[in-house]
């Protein structure tokens, strides 16, 4: 369908107006001053953010459902109905809570929202509050114009992203499904901000995969005994052993469908044809002639595996009967069986592990239509930009409702000046994003959606 016939006033037109532009900046910070700390204890509160988009896409002519498992931890999902009832829905989804922010640490108030110097300051800025405020900004351009998009979009708010989402989207997928009927693709965080590879040569990466999730509980158990006497079933010590061989492991390189495009199209760039399936092919040595660039590729090409917490003993001259360290480990999709392998092996018999936390790895095809259609809107507001396939070395939401049978991309777009460092402030000191980077995105955002 043509863009100018999707407008329901007759006038055609591109763009968003003067409203959205300012509200995208209002919005997003007026967010940011909601408090919406996941420390991952239970203990955050995304009600106050939910009860903020719901009112303000009930504004827009929708009407939106607030959903709790645990009160206090509040979606919200609503649903702008399409022109052509025969196309598949897609899902554009984003949460509204953050990770911590120790004030002493930052230049300003993290939850002050300051807009400052053509910047707005503050904890979610970057993740993401400043994606949650752009949606609701082209959904009220759109109640204003009288414009629809072609499929349905079902917009969801979800708690609960930055811990283990089972009162966010884990909660949505599992007993509201029908909220999401006929959602075949959804879009959403880490995607689509510029990434300069060089001072002529902004890169927007969309992502087209995630890293599964394996967070893991190892545990050792010895016998307790004094700490002056000889003891060869020390925990502590076959825990720190294994940790050790753990932290040290070179995982071998296993590259997917996703990370193979990605470093095609970028080495392409660079003025590199590499042959990836030549023998002796060496993905190190390519990444070190991609410059910056490469920091976009390397966490994907292998499984990781990186100790973070110990806890044993509460006494220096008590050997503890038993020691616990916790990993956070990342599969590549296809290298699930080898993550389980390696960690028996690495482990070895003297320690157990289980999975404290599991999501399963994605990948998104990046010869569809979809993705060309975000790669064309993105080159649409930035023709000098180059967009590239990418697979994120995390995770998010789309995790949840890829059990659904809904594929996930990562595309909150933005468009950032040389020098600003978008990764560096995800879950970073001095949060912050630009006014300009803010209005990009929703005059992208709304020409993708409108046109999908």
């Amino acid at each position: 369908m043509a863009e100018a016939s999707i407008r329901q006033d007759g006038t055609g037109g591109d763009g968003v107006d003067g409203t959205a532009l300012d509200e995208v900046v209002t919005f997003t910070s007026e967010l940011i001053r909601i408090d919406t700390t996941n420390r991952g204890g239970g203990d955050c509160r995304e009600r106050p953010a939910a009860e903020y988009v719901a009112e303000r896409l009930a504004g827009a002519g929708l009407e939106p459902e607030m959903l709790e498992r645990t009160p206090g931890r509040t979606n919200v999902v609503a649903r702008i109905p399409g022109t052509d009832p025969s196309a598949d829905a897609l899902l554009v989804h984003g949460h509204l809570d953050v990770v911590p922010a120790e004030a002493a640490d930052w230049s300003v108030d993290p939850f002050s929202g300051e807009v400052r110097d053509g910047v707005v300051w503050g904890r979610g800025a970057i993740d993401m509050k400043n994606m949650d405020a752009m949606v609701l900004a082209v959904a009220r351009f759109w109640a204003r114009s009288g414009i629809r998009p072609r499929r349905d979009i079902v917009i969801a708010y979800t708690a609960d992203e930055e811990a283990s989402a089972e009162d966010g989207s884990e909660f949505l997928a599992e007993r509201h499904a029908a909220l999401f009927e006929g959602c075949t693709e959804g879009i959403s965080e880490s995607g689509a901000f510029t990434f300069h590879a060089g001072p002529d040569m902004p890169l927007y990466p969309i992502a087209a995969g995630e890293r599964g999730t394996g967070w893991l509980k190892l545990t050792a158990h010895g016998k307790a005994g004094h700490g002056s006497k000889v003891n060869h079933a020390n925990a502590v010590s076959a825990l720190a052993a294994a940790v050790a061989r753990i932290g040290e492991y070179d995982w071998p390189v296993r590259l997917t469908p996703t990370v193979r495009a990605a470093l095609t199209e970028i080495a392409a760039l660079h003025g590199i044809h590499p042959d990836l399936d030549a023998p002796g092919f060496d993905v190190d040595e390519l990444l070190g002639k991609l410059g910056p660039a490469a920091d976009l590729v390397a966490p994907t090409v292998r499984n990781s595996s990186n100790p973070t917490m110990l806890e044993a003993g509460y006494k220096v001259n008590v050997i503890p009967g038993h020691a616990t360290a916790y990993i956070d480990g990342r599969m590549v999709p296809g290298g699930e069986e080898e993550f389980h392998a390696t960690l028996d092996r690495l482990t070895g018999p003297s320690v157990d592990w289980e999975f404290h936390h599991r999501e399963v790895p994605l990948t998104a095809p990046v010869d569809s239509p979809t993705f060309a259609k975000l790669r064309a809107a993105v080159e649409r507001f930035d023709p000098d930009g180059h967009t590239v396939p990418y697979s994120m070395s995390g995770g998010t939401d789309a995790k949840q409702f890829s059990r659904l049978g809904i594929t996930g991309y990562g595309f909150s777009p933005l468009k950032l000046p040389y020098g600003f460092d978008y990764q560096a402030l995800f879950h970073g000191v001095d949060e912050r994003v630009p006014v300009d980077a803010l209005h990009f995105g929703v005059r992208v955002l709304d020409h993708y959606l409108r046109t999908a």
